[in-house]
């Protein structure tokens, strides 16, 4: 099943904002989608688009943060069966080659306990090259 953060017109008071299609408003600005998220795994989607690129034309970086961002958050999340938030403590990204098209961000749960977790993603483009990597750290917290 996708979860598709770019959603219907719904009023923000009937939107989610916990669980596997949780509302996140800048998520949803810059089109991503959750194609699965289960078992400290996860695949989130985005399809460039001219307003998303920067100066050369390519996929600016802070789209690709976001998009490693969103992965590893919902590998979190899924580890935990979407029980408990997350928020992001630490994040290294190495940035590989230029990217186009449709972006697929893997995220995957690699460590941690009942307070962080530890997970790294990978972004690849339509032809399957890697992109760009990320590990980074999440801090779970009670649901406000």
């Amino acid at each position: 099943m996708s979860l598709h953060l770019a959603s219907a017109q719904r009023e923000e008071g009937d939107r989610p904002r916990s669980g596997p299609q949780r509302y996140v408003p800048f998520s949803e600005h810059l089109g991503l989608r959750v194609e699965r998220a289960e078992g400290g795994e996860s695949v989130v989607l985005v399809e460039l688009r001219p307003e998303l690129l920067n100066n050369h034309a390519s996929g600016h970086g802070g789209v690709l943060m976001t998009l490693l961002d969103s992965a590893m958050a919902h590998a979190a999340l899924s580890r935990m069966a979407y029980a408990r938030e997350v928020v992001t403590v630490d994040m290294h990204i190495a940035f590989m080659r230029p990217t186009s098209g449709r972006l697929q961000a893997e995220g995957r749960a690699t460590g941690g306990g009942r307070s962080v977790c530890f997970c790294e993603a990978t972004v690849t483009d339509a032809s399957g090259e890697v992109a760009a990597r990320a590990m980074g750290t999440f801090r779970y917290r009670d649901p406000a």
